[in-house]
């Protein structure tokens, strides 16, 4: 009789696995288990995330609670606008050895970890934001023409505060492609506020135990692409990115209406990376389409680009996506 297939047994662990790292983390960060699922999902995709929320909401313990589960390198990135690429990146530095001999020593950046926390990337400048395009792609960067490999897994948090626009810089489209997720933290409810300050105005300060290596992750990230997803489904995700296209036939009226430029190729890869991820959450090897509609907001909600009259009517990007979901699915 032939054995168990592999990828039914991997994935048979995968849902105690998730949920142990969930909790592990959420023993920190006394937010929205919500978040942290889209974390995790964007990490085990091997994609980056963009946190959009006001100040104190966690989004710092979050990243860092991540890393330490993982038993992952961090490093955090202050972004200011006297921020320079080379801050980053790294640079060289001349040195002289114990005989009086001089050479230039590359001295390596914060980006040469595994967690990179981007602290309110949108105070440095668009020169400096584009230091990371290379580095979130390509998972390498070039420095006086040398090209270094970085470590895998390489994940980018990056950070921005909606509240506050005077001294930002907006972050380019093509940057904002670069985010697998962006994910919105919103105000704690009674509950979880109650929580918060009892933890974090005590003497003891939790911190999440290490309950993954490096090497198991990176085995769990191989894991999610053996996923297979259906013919019909990646035509569901194609039609909802053509959906988002103002041009297109199948647009509805309020994308017709409201969106300047639709989602591009990199969405659908977010949605159904994320949508394998949350099928081996529930233990199953085949995606589903309720799996892809999970994501389309933290998927999609940077990718549609509103226009003029989107943006004085206020319109919300998330109900722009669902229908243009909706649109696709009933196509």
């Amino acid at each position: 009789m032939p054995g168990p297939d592999p990828l039914a047994r991997d994935a048979a662990r995968f849902p105690s696995t998730f949920t142990t790292l969930r909790d592990e983390i959420a023993r920190t960060f006394l937010g929205s288990n919500e978040t942290i699922e889209g974390l995790l999902v964007a990490l085990l995709a091997g994609g980056h995330v963009l946190l959009e929320g006001a100040p104190g909401l966690g989004k710092t313990t979050l990243v860092q609670s991540t890393a330490d589960a993982l038993a992952l390198a961090f490093r955090r990135i202050q972004f200011t606008p006297d921020l320079m690429p080379a801050d980053i990146t790294g640079t060289r530095v001349l040195d002289e050895d114990e005989r009086g001999a001089r050479r230039f020593v590359f001295h390596r950046g914060p980006v040469f970890t595994n967690v990179l926390l981007a602290d309110e990337i949108n105070r440095a400048t668009p020169r400096t934001q584009s230091a990371l395009l290379e580095a979130m792609q390509e998972g390498q960067v070039t420095v006086f023409g040398e090209r270094l490999e970085l470590e895998r897994p390489f994940f980018v948090a990056a950070t921005q505060n909606p509240i506050e626009m005077e001294g930002t810089y907006p972050l380019p489209e093509a940057q904002l492609d670069r985010f697998l997720f962006k994910l919105e933290l919103g105000a704690p409810d009674l509950g979880a506020l109650t929580s918060i300050l009892s933890a974090t105005t005590g003497t003891s300060h939790a911190r999440p135990a290490e309950r993954m290596d490096r090497a198991e992750l990176l085995k769990l990230q191989a894991l999610v692409r053996e996923v297979p997803a259906s013919s019909d489904c990646i035509a569901l995700v194609a039609r909802t990115l053509l959906a988002t296209d103002p041009a297109h036939p199948s647009a509805p009226d309020a994308v017709r209406r409201f969106v300047r430029y639709g989602a591009s190729p990199r969405g659908g890869q977010a949605l159904l990376l994320g949508a394998k991820v949350r099928a081996l959450a529930k233990g199953e090897v085949h995606v589903r389409d309720e799996d892809v509609a999970t994501w389309i907001a933290p998927a999609l909600r940077h990718r549609l680009v509103l226009n003029y009259e989107g943006e004085a009517a206020r319109v919300r990007v998330d109900e722009l996506a669902r229908a243009a979901f909706d649109a696709a699915r009933g196509g």
